[in-house]
C-alpha cells in the first residue's frame, strides 16, 4: 500500500496554457458545489488547509492542481502522482453563460491531460442519486475514463444503514463496475479504499 508523505499546492488556471507541465499519474476530484471535495483532499493528505474550502457553493471556478510525494510501505520507494480540484458543478446561483463555460472547461481539461490515471467523482451519501452526478458519470463512460465514486459524510448516517445506502446510491447513478466507496472526514474512515485504488491505477 502506499502512503502519502508530502504535498504542495501547485497553482490554479483555467485555459489548457496555464495547466503545469506533468509526467506524474493525474487523479481529479469532481461533485456538485460544497460536497466536499477540498476536504476529502486536505484527508487524504492530512494537510489542513492545503485545498481550499468554502461555506458558499459555487465559489472556486479554477481547477486547482496539487503535487502528491508517496511511498510504498514495503519497500519505501518513492513516487509521485498530482490531485486536481475540479470546479464544483450543480450551483444555483450562476448563469447558464457560466454553466456553460464550466462544460468548456472541464472538457478541455479531460482532453489535454495526457497522463489522466482516475476521476473521483464525490457525493452525499444522504441524498439519492442527482441527475447532474448521472450524467458526469455518462461523461466519463463516454470517454472511457477510469473513474470511482466517494459517498462523503457517511457518518451522519447509521452504521448499520451504510452498505444498503451505499447499494442503493450505486444503482441510483448506473455504476456498473466502478467502485463506490464511503467516507467520514469526521470519523477519518474509508480513505484507505480510494488510496488502495490510487495505487492499483498507478500500477497498472
Amino acid at each position: 500500500m502506499i502512503r502519502i508523505v508530502e504535498s504542495f499546492f501547485v497553482k490554479s488556471a483555467v485555459e489548457p496554457q496555464d495547466y503545469p507541465a506533468s509526467a506524474y499519474p493525474e487523479f481529479a476530484f469532481a461533485g456538485r458545489s460544497n460536497v466536499g471535495k477540498s476536504t476529502l483532499i486536505n484527508l487524504l493528505t492530512s494537510h489542513k488547509g492545503l485545498a481550499k474550502t468554502s461555506s458558499t457553493p459555487g465559489k472556486t471556478r479554477l481547477l486547482n492542481f496539487f503535487l502528491i510525494r508517496y511511498k510504498r510501505e514495503n519497500t519505501e520507494e518513492q513516487g509521485f502522482m498530482q490531485f486536481t480540484d475540479l470546479p464544483g458543478y450543480g450551483f444555483a446561483e450562476v448563469s447558464l453563460t457560466e454553466l456553460e463555460k464550466w462544460r468548456r472547461m472541464v472538457n478541455r481539461f479531460f482532453e489535454e491531460r495526457l497522463h489522466l490515471a482516475g476521476i473521483v467523482i464525490l457525493v452525499d451519501i444522504r441524498h439519492e442519486a442527482d441527475p447532474k452526478d448521472i450524467q458526469m458519470l455518462k461523461m466519463l463512460r463516454m470517454r472511457k475514463i477510469p473513474h470511482c465514486v466517494i459517498a462523503t459524510k457517511s457518518d451522519k448516517i447509521p452504521k448499520t444503514r451504510i452498505k444498503q445506502t451505499v447499494q442503493k446510491l450505486a444503482k441510483g447513478l448506473e455504476l456498473g463496475e466502478a467502485p463506490i466507496f464511503p467516507v467520514s472526514a469526521l470519523n477519518y474512515l474509508g480513505t484507505e479504499h480510494l488510496i488502495d485504488w490510487f495505487e492499483q491505477r498507478i500500477s497498472g
